[in-house]
């Protein structure tokens, strides 16, 4: 488990720092954000304007006004959160090879905030596969 703070950015290398990833040859990194109004993606890396473009995107989706929500006990934010959340997913698999994550050369592991004014984000990543060296 984990904590992040971020708005649209890339969270790759925090992943990627789990010292446990080294321990499989083969297998799968699971990671479920442990929230219901932010939401991880993967994506571009390269180019922060896909970042800023895709919020954008999501905003006209799911606008905080000019739309009359039933949920707004949490602010006028909060509802739309919930619809941009479910919208992208809040969990990914990635394959694991030789120790680390196989991604493709543009992607990048993406935690998406949708709320204004939200605190730290908790994840939890599971690892299971085959290990470098069979005990």
């Amino acid at each position: 488990s984990s904590g992040i703070n971020a708005e649209y950015g890339l969270i790759t290398e925090h992943i990627e720092k789990v010292k446990e990833l080294e321990e499989y040859k083969v297998g799968l990194c699971h990671i479920i954000l442990l929230h219901t109004s932010a939401s991880l993606t993967l994506n571009e890396n390269w180019d922060p304007n896909v970042r800023n473009d895709m919020e954008m995107m999501l905003n006209k989706i799911a606008p905080e006004e000019n739309i009359k929500y039933s949920h707004t006990c949490e602010g006028p934010d909060d509802m739309p959160a919930h619809v941009k959340s479910t919208l992208i997913g809040s969990e990914m698999t990635i394959p694991i090879h030789n120790g680390k994550l196989t991604l493709g050369r543009w992607q990048g592991i993406w935690l998406c905030e949708h709320r204004n004014c939200a605190g730290t984000r908790k994840i939890v990543i599971t690892l299971n596969g085959v290990p470098t060296t069979p005990s």
